[in-house]
């Protein structure tokens, strides 16, 4: 049994499906059955149990699945080390970034990092702030870019910007109509209180997400109930449906398009506001390469980009 074998196991272990699992390894279904099977044979057991659902752990499984999380903890620590002895020569950096945010924000960093280190790789893990936090408790990430506060995680971040969460909607929108205008820093900006949006529909992301659960708290906290048309979208399924005018959406500042058809309004005279901060796994080995690449996050460079 080897690396890839325990990725494999984890990967359908947390799918909870051999063929979504797949699809995540970029293998054939059939390829990663039969590496299933070879493993289940060289142990002896069955490790999972196949159901109408998916598959599901088996006693045995749940023992391989701790075993090869601490494994692989391990093996990256150690690649890490021995990558550190290239002085940044060659390498790999595995970065957690959520789908949305990344598509706007990390290519203008990959862009000088990669001009910085050439010969260093940064494979990037997609996935919303919460299960980050936990790829990063397991240590199968070296860096990631997440929403503070912190749900799960027990280490040292450094937040990195202040982003604005705000709403998302069609440029002939009828809430416009009760927009008002505020001061931010030197510019006007428009705004609108949720109470006097109360009749129009929203398009919302899953209560999995940051922005699922900003949206609904902020409409327990003003006691409202909103009209709903969709309510597990993708933030950027959200917006863009927000755009065509089927909702409205809640979406970051920091991922605003500049599109005609589209208005973005502040929530509330105050705003919404969150900081992204990068975090490391918790009491683990900071590479070289993790931490150059924390640099250029953190640089003047990219600022004025």
């Amino acid at each position: 049994m080897n690396i890839s074998d325990l990725i494999c196991l984890l990967t359908i272990a947390e799918e909870r499906s051999i063929s979504k699992a797949a699809k995540k390894l970029f293998m054939a279904q059939s390829s990663l059955s039969q590496s299933l099977q070879e493993i289940e044979s060289e142990l002896g057991s069955r490790l999972f149990v196949r159901t109408s659902t998916g598959v599901r752990l088996t006693p045995a499984g749940e023992q391989m699945i701790a075993y090869a999380e601490h494994a692989l903890v391990d093996y990256r620590q150690v690649r890490n080390q021995i990558q550190d002895m290239e002085e940044l020569k060659a390498g790999k950096v595995e970065f957690g970034v959520s789908t949305f945010r990344g598509s706007y924000l990390i290519p203008k960093v990959l862009r000088l990092f990669k001009k910085k280190y050439p010969n260093i790789q940064v494979e990037i893990t997609e996935a919303n702030s919460m299960e980050l936090e936990q790829h990063l408790i397991a240590g199968q990430i070296d860096l990631a870019l997440i929403v503070l506060p912190l749900m799960k995680l027990k280490s040292d971040v450094k937040v990195w910007l202040k982003d604005e969460v705000c709403l998302a909607v069609s440029s002939d929108h009828p809430v416009l109509e009760y927009a008002k205008e505020t001061e931010k820093n030197g510019k006007m900006y428009q705004y609108v209180d949720l109470e006097d949006a109360v009749e129009f529909e929203y398009v919302l992301s899953g209560y999995d997400t940051v922005l699922g659960n900003i949206a609904r708290n902020e409409f327990k906290k003003r006691e409202i109930k909103p009209k709903v048309y969709n309510a597990n979208l993708t933030a950027f399924f959200a917006a863009s449906m927000a755009r065509s005018g089927l909702g409205m959406a809640f979406t970051y500042a920091s991922c605003k398009e500049n599109y005609e058809d589209v208005t973005y309004l502040s929530i509330g005279r105050e705003g919404i506001y969150l900081d992204l901060a990068l975090a490391f796994p918790p009491d683990g080995y900071r590479s070289k390469a993790a931490r150059a690449l924390e640099a250029c996050f953190l640089s003047s460079e990219f600022l004025k980009e």
